[in-house]
């Protein structure tokens, strides 16, 4: 037996022919037979996508803004199905409590396209926002509907496009109701606790929101009034008709006057 045939023996992964410098074979990996690329080590950023539907922010762009997108419904302290499309209120307060605490981070913006959900979720994420000592600003695009008026409106400023709708209607109970008093009382003292919090932070007073909440003739199954772009304006809801661009223009302003010890 030659040398050649020899260390073919010893080695199975080399391939040796007459005359030839050997070459090594490349072997599929144990537990892979087809060699295709391990799912492990793929980028995040794939993962990302694949998992939640959505692709990370560039990370090479340095910001002193933080911007949190409010969509879908707002989900509390039930789980909603599946297919809906929801903003989980235990993800957003963290998140704000982050933007308060960095340094780095100057200000806040925050937009909103959702159709409302969980009263005390959304009346939560609406008293952190307020309680930020930075400046904020909000921008409603699409909607925000339902307990995303109070959303809307807790921020220092308030922005919504012109195509833009808001929806104001009375409070909702899904599931059992039991039909007594108490629990016409506790929908009384509920809805107040909404009414309370967006006439606080805008330029509409109670009676005349409560007139909107309860308008009738103008939704075909349900009570209430549906505003687009510059009436909520015009109702005192929203501070001004704008986008983005006026949205930041407007967050820069007041970082540089807070920074400058003036009130924002």
């Amino acid at each position: 037996m030659s040398n050649n045939e020899k260390n073919q023996g010893n080695n199975p992964n080399i391939n040796y022919s007459s005359g030839v410098n050997p070459q090594p074979t490349r072997q599929p990996k144990r537990g892979n037979p087809n060699n295709r690329p391990d799912k492990n080590l793929e980028p995040t950023s794939l993962k990302s996508l694949k998992q939640l539907g959505q692709n990370n922010p560039p990370t090479d762009v340095k910001s002193d803004i933080h911007t949190i997108p409010i969509v879908g419904q707002i989900e509390g302290h039930l789980v909603l199905p599946p297919k809906n499309k929801t903003t989980k209120y235990e993800h957003i307060i963290p998140q704000l409590v982050a933007v308060e605490e960095n340094p780095k981070i100057k200000g806040l913006l925050v937009i909103l396209n959702t159709v409302g959900g969980d009263i005390e979720a959304g009346l939560a994420i609406s008293e952190m926002i307020n309680s930020m000592t930075k400046p904020t600003v909000s921008v409603v695009l699409g909607g925000g509907h339902s307990i995303g008026v109070p959303i809307a409106v807790s921020t220092d400023y308030s922005y919504i496009v012109a195509t833009a709708s808001m929806t104001i209607h009375p409070i909702r109970l899904t599931g059992m109701v039991i039909g007594v008093p108490q629990t016409y009382e506790y929908l009384d003292k509920m809805q107040d606790r909404v009414i309370s919090f967006v006439t606080q932070h805008s330029r509409i007073l109670p009676d005349h929101f409560r007139q909107l909440m309860f308008q009738t003739g103008e939704l075909v199954r349900d009570v209430g009034t549906v505003l687009v772009g510059e009436e909520a304006v015009n109702h005192g809801i929203i501070d001004e008709v704008g986008g983005l661009n006026k949205a930041v223009n407007k967050l820069r302003e007041l970082i540089n006057r807070r920074e400058g010890g003036l009130p924002h």
